[in-house]
């Protein structure tokens, strides 16, 4: 760093322009008179008394009398502590400027866009996490890696961890081994297109970020259950209803666990029509008061928009996209109990259990 870069610094830390240049000045010297730093600086003759001054009220430089006004610079430590202190200030201003810039306060905020794909995934990292009901997530075999800490928490807390892999319009690693995906979801499956990055927690969060080949680099983080409700159609239909799946750990006996009514119907229709009688647990929230419920009882009857697959085959998804609900009879009565969104039925089941099928 040359003179001219050192003085300019030194203005940017507090000094005044004729303060930095006779502090520079003071260094080259050593120790020397008033008068011969007014001479080697740009420090008009008559000021050169009063800049001393302050640069020595500051810490930068002592004076002493020697027939006449002399100056040295004066021990750094203290000089340097501050400099170091205000570079540390504006190191850390510099991080919190970045950090507000790219991730707004979302606890404020229902909706944030962001601007970069790091910020979705650091906060889909976060909620992940504190899922305890269901985690549903589009992804490369790169963000795999990138998540799979966090869906093994979701994993652990007791989440229904659904994983939509895809490639990426770049070079990717290859897919998760079995061994990687066993413990970090519930099933997984492979669309062989790219796909916009999509995670969705608990019914009310949603990340999302277009796929790497789009125009724009850009993120949506919304808290709102309506929204994500959107999206989960679009991860049903787009990520995965009709895509191959690679892992399960579902058990083809009870007791056998949902968190998409919808698709528990798919199952429980082919038995009510078989004459067997299906128990199952639900849990869940009451539509009218929000209360968290359990209930317990045999499933009476089932309502549907579509019809009912009578070949053999699964009951396509479009038939089950309107009005959807099971009834059961509990030792209280009967109880309707609907999917996510249930507005007309009783409850609204977060999970729903088979326990028996006699």
């Amino acid at each position: 760093m040359d003179n001219d870069e050192l003085t300019e610094t030194l203005e940017d830390a507090g000094l005044s322009p004729y303060q930095a240049d006779a502090f520079v000045t003071l260094l080259e010297f050593g120790s020397a008179s008033a008068t011969d730093v007014a001479q080697a600086s740009s420090v008009p003759d008559p000021r050169i008394y009063d800049v001393l001054r302050d640069l020595e009220d500051e810490g930068y430089v002592e004076t002493y009398e020697q027939d006449s006004l002399h100056a040295r610079a004066h021990d750094p430590a203290e000089v340097l502590a501050d400099l170091r202190s205000r570079a540390n200030r504006y190191e850390t201003a510099a991080d919190e400027i970045e950090d507000r810039w790219s991730r707004p306060d979302i606890e404020e905020h229902r909706v944030s866009i962001v601007k970069r794909l790091d910020t979705v995934l650091a906060q889909a990292d976060e909620l992940i996490r504190s899922a305890t009901t269901q985690v549903q997530i589009g992804l490369t075999p790169g963000q795999f890696d990138d998540l799979s800490d966090a869906l093994s928490v979701a994993v652990e807390n007791g989440a229904d961890v659904k994983v939509c892999l895809f490639p990426s319009t770049e070079e990717e690693p290859e897919l998760p081994s079995t061994e990687a995906l066993a413990g970090t979801c519930t099933e997984a499956r492979y669309r062989d297109i790219p796909s916009p990055f999509l995670a969705l927690v608990d019914r009310s969060w949603t990340c999302f970020s277009p796929h790497g080949g789009s125009t724009n680099e850009y993120g949506v983080i919304v808290n709102d259950r309506t929204h994500a409700y959107v999206f989960n159609w679009y991860f049903l239909t787009c990520l995965w209803e009709v895509h191959e799946m690679i892992y399960s750990e579902r058990n083809d006996e009870p007791p056998i666990s949902y968190v998409d009514l919808r698709q528990c119907l798919r199952d429980v229709v082919p038995l009510l029509e078989e004459g067997r009688t299906v128990d199952v647990t639900v849990d869940g929230f009451d539509t009218e008061t929000g209360r968290e419920v359990t209930r317990r009882g045999t499933v009476v009857d089932v309502t549907y928009a579509g019809t009912a697959a009578n070949d053999g085959r699964t009951t396509p998804l479009s038939q089950l996209a309107g009005e959807a609900s099971l009834t059961l009879s509990t030792d209280d009565g009967t109880c309707t109990v609907g999917g996510w969104g249930a507005m007309i039925e009783d409850y609204e089941a977060t999970r729903i259990t088979i326990e028996s099928v006699d």
